[in-house]
């Protein structure tokens, strides 16, 4: 599961106020929710694109932060699909870029960069 933040100074619930019904006009139709963090999240079961398996997407609350969008995509093996699915790659790749855009207000590349500064703050030197 990935966690993203929102930018500096906004709130997923002020990005989008109904989740469940974004979630469901990118991916498909809400099956269950699972719990993640204490929070419930949504799960597509049967996504409408082709590549993907089962998309968890919601809001995770932590006290005294700013909620999170955690999201997971899980996707079928390509070998398994058929060349007309294999089509529906492009827009998968779009679906899920343009879900985060709206959420988080970061693009692609904003979102890759804020992955690698949270990596490097992680990391601490070895001082022996």
């Amino acid at each position: 599961m990935r966690e993203y933040k929102m930018r500096r100074g906004e709130h997923l619930e002020e990005r989008i106020p109904d989740l469940e019904a974004t979630v469901e006009e990118y991916f498909g139709p809400i099956t269950e929710t699972e719990e993640y963090n204490g929070s419930d999240l949504f799960v597509v079961s049967e996504p409408d694109n082709p590549v993907f398996e089962r998309i968890v997407a919601g809001a995770v609350s932590y006290s005294g932060k700013k909620d999170t969008l955690a999201v997971e995509f899980e996707e079928r093996d390509p070998t398994e699909l058929s060349p007309d699915d294999l089509e529906a790659a492009g827009e998968a790749v779009s679906a899920k870029n343009d879900f985060l855009l709206e959420a988080t207000g970061r693009d692609a590349k904003s979102r890759r960069e804020s992955l690698k500064r949270e990596v490097e703050d992680d990391e601490t030197p070895d001082v022996a």
